[in-house]
């Protein structure tokens, strides 16, 4: 793998888990439980791949109408990695953010989070963004509503809004743009994930399930990303100049 050429911020939607559980006639938590293990995997191989941002989609806000009994699992999932991860992460150089609509989260959970932030903040070989409860037109919503609370309060101009401003309201404000999103499983969609801040991602599709997916996959990913010609609206004789 060239190491002048691996992505900065790597995104990935972690789809399978489910669907792994029941090729082996396993309880869907089970395959949530494995995908726990492929969470620890991944986050630990990403700084020698080259990622000094790596966001994972782990809860959706479309993940809500999932059977009740799945979703208390989820959670109780979550506050286990939180607890069992936070001194690993703390001692690998992980800065831990949270992505997603504060509030709905159970409040026991919400703890965790912040107190797992605050532990972390100063950290910075890795960031770690958790979308949880995220939704990307949600997001979007909720930055529009900020910008518009700021210029009724006469603290903004409309006129002068930018990208960049607008961005600045965002979950993953003051971070680069994902440059490649991977999502496993086989699905080709990105499912509310990033919507702004996907815009040039690179898509990398696999058919591996998630609990599958191992540092071997990522690095491949990576390569595929290298491939690539990243162009941002030129022509490839200008990117090549």
């Amino acid at each position: 793998m060239n190491q002048q050429n691996t992505p900065a911020h790597v995104a990935i939607i972690m789809d399978g888990n489910g669907r792994w559980a029941q090729k082996r006639g396993m309880p869907r938590i089970m395959g949530h439980r494995e995908g726990v293990r492929a969470v620890r995997d991944i986050v630990r191989a990403a700084p020698g791949a080259g990622a000094g941002v790596l966001t994972l989609y782990a809860f959706s806000t479309e993940n809500w109408k999932r059977p009740v009994l799945e979703v208390q699992a989820l959670m109780a999932l979550l506050k286990t990695y939180l607890q069992s991860e936070l001194a690993e992460l703390a001692a690998n150089g992980v800065s831990l953010r949270w992505l997603g609509e504060r509030g709905k989260l159970p409040a026991d959970v919400q703890k965790l989070l912040e107190n797992a932030m605050a532990a972390t903040a100063a950290n910075s070989r890795l960031v770690l963004n958790l979308a949880l409860n995220y939704g990307g037109r949600n997001e979007i919503v909720r930055a529009a509503r900020e910008l518009a609370r700021r210029a009724k309060a006469g603290e903004i101009d409309p006129a002068a809004i930018s990208e960049e401003i607008f961005g600045s309201c965002l979950d993953t404000a003051g971070l680069p743009d994902p440059d490649l999103v991977i999502r496993t499983g086989g699905e080709s969609r990105l499912s509310n994930f990033l919507l702004w801040q996907a815009s040039y991602a690179e898509l990398y599709v696999t058919d591996t399930l998630w609990p599958d997916f191992t540092r071997d996959d990522l690095l491949a990913a990576i390569r595929y990303f290298q491939s690539r010609q990243r162009r941002f609206g030129e022509t490839g004789e200008q990117v090549g100049r």
